[in-house]
């Protein structure tokens, strides 16, 4: 447990030499590294995962508009500190790929190098996103089905285990339909998860034990980790004075061609664009065939080859 920014954060932590801090997404924990620990440590590396604020054992602040963008950054530069550092390279999926390149938007001095898996970099549209979504899909995007207080959460913690369960499967690369260029809506009244398909045997990268440590890391619920939703307009706002700017640190993106957000609207443009956009993207996008959303979990030898040699390229 390490003090952060006015919260304690749990980490699981392997490893010397150049500080990793591995940044997990929803619905995840630091388990979700579990893959990435042992390669990046051997290959002489301090790996440090978190359970990011509102996750897991690590505190849980009851007020929503402590879950912005800039206490999520907060939280990174804090931690890297809190370890005895002064910079440190930042890799997220999912949720944690916005924390990520937002530290080294923000905090170019602290990131040596960043990737982020499934989210590309951000470019901040023209208007909110909720808002934006809400327009576009008539409130059924599921971020406006997650904004509502009270609504997912009581879905979630009906039956955690299984709604886990159909939530990492639907969205991975193994589910039916995987890949098909569909947005990610949600029917207000029959909730997430009415149609979400529910395996009867786990696909292979991920286990019942897997499983379990996911279930027990939510025995506080859903709370916390949705408010991060529920700040999309307002980090939105509060990033106003960074419209227009790049990520200059060294980058690596990294997407499954079956995973639905690089599918989302305006999306693959951004992606096909990025290396005029990221002058120090250190390669084209990589993007991993047959893979879904949970990308270090589906393909972890791929994406452990990737983060070593971008990795190994900049300390050495």
């Amino acid at each position: 447990m390490i003090d952060v920014n006015g919260i304690r954060l749990h980490i699981a932590e392997q490893g010397e030499g150049p500080l990793v801090v591995l940044l997990h997404g929803f619905p995840e924990s630091w388990h979700s590294w579990r893959h990435q620990f042992g390669p990046l440590a051997e290959a002489g590396f301090r790996v440090v995962a978190p359970d990011q604020r509102g996750y897991g054992r690590s505190d849980h602040p009851e007020d929503v508009e402590a879950y912005s963008i800039l206490h999520l950054v907060g939280d990174v530069v804090g931690l890297v500190h809190a370890l005895g550092e002064e910079r440190a390279f930042v890799v997220g999926h999912d949720w944690g790929a916005p924390v990520a390149w937002h530290t080294a938007l923000l905090r170019p001095d602290v990131v040596r190098g960043v990737a982020g898996l499934s989210v590309p970099p951000p470019f901040r549209g023209g208007q909110p996103p909720l808002q934006t979504m809400r327009e576009r899909f008539e409130g059924r995007f599921y971020w406006n089905y997650f904004e509502q207080p009270g609504v997912a959460e009581a879905e979630f913690t009906a039956d955690t285990r299984a709604a886990l369960r159909k939530l990492l499967y639907s969205a991975s690369g193994d589910a039916p339909g995987a890949g098909r260029p569909e947005q990610a809506l949600v029917d207000p009244e029959r909730g997430w998860l009415a149609d979400a398909p529910d395996p009867e045997v786990l696909p292979g990268w991920l286990t019942e034990e897997d499983l379990d440590a996911l279930t027990d890391s939510y025995a506080r619920g859903f709370t916390g980790a949705l408010n991060w939703y529920r700040n999309l307009d307002r980090n939105w706002e509060l990033t106003a004075p960074w419209q227009g700017a790049v990520v200059s640190a060294p980058a690596l993106y990294v997407y499954g061609d079956r995973d639905l957000v690089p599918a989302f609207p305006g999306t693959p443009e951004l992606i096909e664009t990025l290396p005029e956009l990221m002058p120090n993207l250190r390669r084209k996008p990589l993007v991993l065939p047959g893979c879904g959303h949970w990308t270090q979990q589906e393909r972890p030898a791929e994406v452990n080859e990737a983060l070593l040699d971008f990795l190994t390229e900049l300390r050495d």
